[in-house]
């Protein structure tokens, strides 16, 4: 099963996010994917660290214009390309189609335009979500 977790780079909860994750393990065991954005804060950071923390398959979806890395889900010649806000968008919405779930961590309940992108991608495909805050 993957879990792709997106959120505000805002997000400060790592708590909520690490007590999830940890549960979802519990839940699913082995068949686990955590799925995020690669964002250096908030709930993608804390998606990735606890992922490799509790030994959970973890796959990434980074903007095209940032350098390729281990967890990409994609070769490396998808990525340095030329920086582009729609970088983003096509990111979101690939990271939705190949996530089974969404879960998005929002402070204090506010959607940014980020995650409103992934979440309106998911939205398009009937992909079930769970907001938290």
């Amino acid at each position: 099963m993957k879990v792709a977790i997106i959120g505000s780079r805002s997000y400060t909860n790592k708590r909520k996010i690490k007590d999830f994750v940890f549960k979802l393990k519990e839940k699913v065991g082995d068949d686990l994917v955590i799925v995020s954005g690669g964002a250096k804060q908030g709930s993608d950071k804390y998606a990735k660290q606890y992922a490799l923390e509790f030994d959970i398959n973890y796959s990434e979806f980074p903007p095209y214009h940032e350098p390729h890395n281990q967890h990409c889900v994609y070769g490396a010649f998808r990525y340095n390309k030329q920086y582009s806000v729609g970088n983003y968008h096509k990111r979101n919405k690939d990271l939705v189609e190949y996530s089974d779930n969404v879960v998005a961590f929002c402070t204090e309940g506010k959607i940014t335009d980020g995650t409103g992108s992934a979440l309106k991608s998911a939205k398009k495909i009937d992909k079930k979500v769970i907001i938290f805050d």
